[in-house]
């Protein structure tokens, strides 16, 4: 499978690519890197930006003055980057924010510096490419003050879980570089694990913190996928995972590219094949991906039309490539149980193994107990269970049915009889408690599996 990814920050202008600088844009794109973002700094770096974007036609600019050069933003330069981001390949405001390590330009000047070109970014509606190193606070309460409304990416990240989960929820995206390849970089890496699929970047931050293999080496855009392997690990997905993840984010983001426009009937996750066959269901969990995204995992599930049986067997195409099919989207597979009945013996004819994910709701649904129908047919069940009782069920998962929670539970108990493999679900959320989710599931006789807020598939 052909891998495609998006090198979101790097500075192919600065010295270091003089010598080669066409052998490192073709070496990106050999390497599956379909496009790059070129960041400028200061005011040649802005000038040399804007000329490879015309020059190379994967590369796009953004355009702006980093803290570094902070002092350097005077009334005729400001000028001049408002001219500038009238290019027609400019797509981000950046890289702009607060670097207190080194010290080049003064806090005031620094600060100064952010606000006018948060400010200019939200004139032109345009996003903005944060640079934070050791001011996180300060970089916060200046994004909170004034990003109200502005997209964006807090770049080559190395904050804790409490900053990720600030800008995460200011609906900034998080940008992953090189040092989450490193032995020691184990804060990053589990801020890695808890970044939402739909908020995730990855880079280069090229010339500068390449990767394991190629630590002390020039970094450059192919590098990329170093990152990207190592995310993939973290993540327990795939690299192809990532790549579809990061792309479909980047492309959002910086509206490069082309966006999948058509919901998917099959979509890979892992070495799991999952079939998307309904959007429609019979609860509105708040807790849902479907209320803020039609994608999963980079796929996107929105459906114009539920697929025929044929439509569904021809997106699986041969299932014994799986580990397994599961009936699994942005809806209750149940609503359709036909099709899940005459797609899965098509499976098991083929020798593929079945798992149906759904809300319990099953025999409500249809009024009759449908469990004895998917004997032989389904080889493993997982049902949300999601709340220890009717009150607390009601009010997540606010479902369609009455006594819904009641024929949630007859339906674990019946699944028992008919499936081979049972398990519950539950998604990690403060108003849950998980204990006694776990001591229900055991009553019944069936696993549990605790899920992760913010994180499907």
């Amino acid at each position: 499978m052909k891998i495609e990814l998006i090198d979101t920050h790097c500075h192919l202008d600065m010295e270091p690519f003089d010598s080669d600088r066409d052998e490192v844009v073709r070496r990106a794109i050999e390497n599956g890197i379909e496009y790059i973002i070129n960041i400028s700094s200061d005011r040649e770096g802005n000038i040399k930006c804007l000329e490879m974007s015309e020059r190379f036609t994967n590369v796009y600019s953004t355009i702006g003055i980093h803290p570094h050069d902070a002092k350097t933003l005077d009334e005729n330069l400001f000028n001049e980057l408002k001219e500038w981001v009238k290019k027609p390949k400019v797509v981000a405001i950046g890289e702009i924010g607060l670097d207190y390590h080194y010290m080049h330009s003064t806090k005031d000047a620094q600060t100064g510096a952010f606000i006018k070109q948060l400010a200019l970014a939200r004139e032109l509606s345009l996003p903005v490419i944060v640079h934070s190193r050791e001011a996180g606070e300060e970089t916060l309460k200046i994004l909170k003050q004034s990003a109200a409304g502005l997209s964006g990416v807090m770049h080559c990240f190395s904050g804790d879980a409490v900053m990720a989960k600030n800008v995460i929820d200011m609906g900034f995206y998080i940008s992953i570089a090189g040092p989450v390849t490193f032995k020691k970089a184990d804060l990053l890496k589990e801020v890695v694990r808890i970044i939402p699929d739909e908020r995730l970047l990855i880079e280069t931050d090229a010339p500068f913190l390449s990767p394991v293999p190629m630590r002390g080496k020039r970094n450059e855009p192919a590098y990329v996928r170093y990152t990207a392997e190592a995310i993939a690990e973290i993540r327990s997905v795939t690299l192809e995972d990532i790549a579809r993840i990061t792309t479909l984010n980047a492309k959002r983001l910086f509206k490069i590219g082309d966006m999948p426009e058509r919901g998917v009937i099959a979509y890979l996750i892992r070495d799991s094949l999952y079939l998307n066959i309904t959007n429609r269901c019979t609860n509105r969990c708040g807790f849902c991906v479907k209320f803020h995204t039609n994608c999963v995992k980079g796929h996107n599930l929105h459906l114009e039309k539920e697929p025929s049986v044929e439509e569904i067997i021809s997106a699986i195409g041969n299932p014994l490539f799986y580990k397994e099919v599961v009936f699994c989207g942005l809806g209750e597979p149940l609503l359709r149980l036909d099709a899940v009945k005459e797609v899965s013996k098509w499976l098991k004819g083929k020798g593929a193994k079945v798992r149906v994910n759904t809300n319990g709701h099953g025999n409500l649904i249809h009024g009759r107990n449908i469990l004895p129908e998917l004997k032989g047919l389904v080889d493993s069940i997982s049902i949300s269970l999601d709340a220890e009782d009717k009150e607390k069920y009601e009010k997540i998962c606010r479902p369609q049915f009455k006594e819904s929670f009641e024929g949630l539970i007859s339906f674990i108990r019946e699944a028992k009889k008919y499936i081979p493999e049972v398990n519950v679900t539950v998604v990690r959320i403060p108003e849950i408690d998980i204990g006694k989710c776990k001591k229900i599931a055991d009553d019944l006789g069936v696993g549990l599996r605790i899920r992760s807020f913010n994180v499907v598939g």
